[in-house]
């Protein structure tokens, strides 16, 4: 398995955001993997970022992170993940399918922000 969550705060006292966050089954299950392979950065554009992991039902969690003070749109291309042909793209974050894209994944992501997809169809 991967490595555990731990929060350092009092949980009596969680905003909603934090709440939504820590207990969202998505993301947990990419913080759980049991491949437990850690990310890696695949590209890198000024302040933008990307970041991707492999995950044991054969996906990629893929972070797209903008450092920038404001918003920014963020390539995730597939030849830098690895992969080829359309894949299916889920938003983690919002639990909702986005659709199949083919060679890359484009998201406008918020100043100080982060996008966090899962690509490709669950082969397990």
């Amino acid at each position: 398995q991967s490595a555990p969550l731990l929060l350092g705060c009092d949980l009596s006292q969680l905003d909603p955001f934090t709440l939504d966050l820590i207990t969202n089954d998505e993301v947990l299950d990419v913080d759980q993997d049991p491949l437990g392979k850690p990310a890696g950065r695949k590209a890198q554009s000024g302040m933008t970022e990307v970041w991707a992991r492999p995950l044991y039902d054969g996906t990629l969690a893929v972070g797209l992170f903008n450092r920038g003070s404001e918003p920014a749109q963020v390539e995730a291309r597939w030849e830098d993940l690895g992969i080829r042909g359309p894949q299916l793209v889920r938003d983690l974050w919002l639990q909702k399918d986005l659709g199949v894209y083919r060679g890359v994944f484009q998201a406008t992501v918020p100043a100080h922000g982060a996008v966090l997809v899962k690509i490709g169809r669950p082969k397990r």
